[in-house]
């Protein structure tokens, strides 16, 4: 006789299913940064992302595109690549702005409509704050040098606009000038056996013989406010090349942020060849200084330990006084049974042949 086997419910197989399938999807969407070089052949196209504004002064983080920035053709789509990113909590995007692989251009993005009070009202805000955008590419985020009490430090990242000391009026940044610093190899097959200083590439024979190309290994900018003539810049179209722009001085030629205003946005991109070799490009940002100690960060995160902490200490508490309390009343149970069997006769059946006392009543 054969035994009838249990069909699965086609709930389980569903759930089978999705869960096969996020598997699939995160072991081709992640992987760890900088655990490969990109390559790059002249004129490839370079991709720039954007990631979420940040302040050293506040600790909440807003989404590049909440503010009235150009934002690319096909829409505006996630780009995070590696889990790390998700679990920091960054929002990177994509951007407009795209690079061409040893082609230095100075291109037209776009003029935004008149700004109105609440934009005007943002921008300024996020530029006291001193709100930085960070910008990344081929997973290096963009860095500026700029000079504090004659001093020249690092930054990563630029602001998003320019209060003078006096406060009389702010201006956003609009004009970017971009250095991309390259590093020329030959082949593609680069096995990675140091990092650091000294770090060095294995070229196998084989690969020497292959067109040589370019890996980026640094990714700089200068950026500027530069106002300019919408009535002249509008009639250009996106990735329309202009002419070089120098960075003004005089704060009458800064692009204001105030209401009914147009700002158009502009960038200028120049590769340079580089000595530092692709295990090296890290160096630049683990030596910069300057950077402040968040302590609102460490301190929410120490509350959210003790808070959690607290709540499974309770949890094991009260599951411990539970399992005492049914111990308790299963002793209570077992001396009440005990008792039981021994009521009525029972308890004097050991008095039958025991001696009495007075033994002239003795049989």
């Amino acid at each position: 006789m054969e035994v009838p086997t249990r069909r699965k419910p086609l709930i389980y197989w569903v759930c089978l299913s999705l869960i096969v399938n996020v598997f699939v999807q995160i072991s081709n969407a992640f992987y760890l940064p900088g655990s490969y070089m990109h390559t790059y052949s002249n004129g490839d196209l370079i991709y720039a992302k954007v990631n979420s504004l940040t302040s050293i002064e506040t600790e909440l983080p807003f989404s590049y595109y909440s503010l009235p920035y150009c934002q690319p053709l096909g829409g505006i789509k996630k780009s995070a690549e590696n889990l790390g990113e998700l679990l920091r909590g960054d929002q990177i995007d994509n951007s407009p702005y795209l690079f061409r692989m040893n082609v230095n251009q100075s291109i037209y993005l776009c003029t935004t409509t008149p700004l109105n009070e609440h934009e005007v009202k943002l921008l300024k805000q996020r530029t006291r704050d001193l709100y930085q955008v960070n910008m990344i590419l081929d997973n290096l985020p963009v860095m500026r040098f700029a000079n504090q009490n004659g001093v020249k430090i690092q930054w990563t990242g630029f602001p998003v606009g320019y209060t003078p000391p006096d406060g009389s009026a702010d201006y956003i940044i609009n004009h970017l000038k971009f250095k991309v610093l390259v590093h020329e190899y030959e082949g593609n097959g680069v096995e990675i056996i140091g990092t650091g200083e000294e770090g060095m590439g294995v070229i196998s024979e084989a690969d020497k013989k292959k067109v040589s190309g370019y890996e980026i290994v640094g990714f700089q900018v200068v950026p500027c406010s530069v106002k300019r003539d919408p009535e002249v810049i509008t009639k250009l179209h996106m990735y329309d090349n202009i002419s070089l722009t120098n960075c003004p001085t005089e704060l009458d030629k800064y692009q204001p942020i105030r209401e009914q205003e147009r700002i158009s946005f502009t960038y200028e991109v120049e590769f340079v060849k580089s000595d530092i070799r692709w295990p090296s490009r890290w160096d630049a940002y683990l030596k910069m200084e300057g950077s402040r100690v968040h302590w609102f960060s460490i301190l929410n995160s120490l509350m959210v330990i003790f808070f959690l902490a607290g709540i499974v200490f309770v949890i094991f508490l009260r599951t411990v006084r539970r399992d005492l309390t049914r111990y308790e009343e299963l002793d209570k149970e077992a001396q009440a049974q005990m008792n039981e069997e021994l009521s009525g006769w029972k308890l004097v059946v050991g008095d039958v042949f025991r001696e009495p006392d007075v033994q002239s009543f003795s049989v």
